[in-house]
């Protein structure tokens, strides 16, 4: 399993749980970033933080320690 940082700009994966240390799981989830729903990286901003990404038709903007524990496939 890889995490949502290490996905380019254009690639789509599937959340499939968070990181074990995830002090953000519950703010994740309560921005649709549920297990089993299919993501999208739209941009990165030059330096990698934030990582913009589109979810359920909205567009969501992490920094790299949320989007670290976000388990995809």
């Amino acid at each position: 399993m890889t995490s949502l940082r290490d996905l380019q700009v254009g690639e789509a994966a599937r959340v499939t749980g968070y990181g074990e240390s995830s002090g953000y799981r519950r703010k994740l989830l309560s921005m649709g970033l549920t297990p089993g729903v299919e993501i999208r990286v739209t941009r990165l901003a030059p330096m990698g933080d934030p990582v913009e990404i589109r979810v359920r038709g909205s567009s969501l903007s992490l920094r790299k320690d949320e989007a670290q524990n976000v388990l995809v496939e």
